[in-house]
């Protein structure tokens, strides 16, 4: 064999160099692709407006550690709500869960997480504890609410303007909203949110921290 073609079997052709630059390239840009989309995503969150929807009317229930809890609580604070039973077959876990996931992101702010039962008979405070627990609610930070069931569907209805249902015309089981509320420091609502959309999360944190720098504490 000539010295020429050794040489040419030991020296990897041009197109090979190109195959392999672009098996590396491709992943980079998609990264930077993808990257550069949920930027553009962001901050067109950011610049949207939060509109207002109303005022949530006073109220006055019994959080998981049997204390008093409502209104008073909440002046001057932004919060989030929800409507969920312990119990429930349908869609609460989801709901529950995605509150929980404002957690990491809304730490180091004086928002509240509230959650209302549906089913206030059977979750009594204690229940509504280890509901909690289950969940790692951050103490003093998420509450779990319970009460007289007409003042909290009446606060459902009215106050959040959500439906709501305690089964009786249906299949025996509280029928209740999937939307999450956002309320301002003045008691305001600012947002809802379906909590079984994918980007449900993404659009309250980022609606929040627009109040959060609209109204600072």
């Amino acid at each position: 064999m000539s010295t020429t073609s050794a040489t040419m079997q030991r020296t990897p052709s041009y197109s090979g160099i190109i195959w392999k630059a672009t098996l590396i390239l491709i992943p980079l840009v998609t990264l930077g692709v993808l990257l550069w989309l949920r930027n553009v995503e962001m901050n067109a969150l950011r610049r949207r407006t939060v509109s207002s929807y109303g005022t949530v009317p006073p109220f006055q229930l019994t959080n998981q550690n049997g204390q008093p809890f409502g209104s008073p609580q909440l002046t001057g604070k932004i919060w989030i709500a929800d409507f969920v039973y312990t119990t429930c077959p349908g869609p609460c876990p989801m709901i529950s869960s995605r509150m929980g996931e404002l957690q990491k992101p809304l730490e180091k702010t004086d928002v509240h997480l509230v959650s209302f039962s549906v089913d206030p008979d059977k979750d009594t405070p204690e229940v509504l504890r280890h509901y909690a627990e289950r969940l790692q609610a951050e103490p003093g930070r998420w509450d779990f609410l319970t009460g007289p069931k007409s003042v909290i569907y009446k606060l459902s209805h009215d106050g959040f303007k959500l439906a709501i249902s305690d089964g009786r015309d249906a299949q025996g089981i509280p029928v209740h909203s999937t939307r999450v509320v956002l309320v301002d420091r003045h008691g305001q609502i600012r947002g809802y949110y379906d909590a079984t959309e994918a980007d449900a999360v993404t659009k309250l944190v980022a609606d929040t921290n627009h109040l959060l720098r609209e109204q600072p504490q």
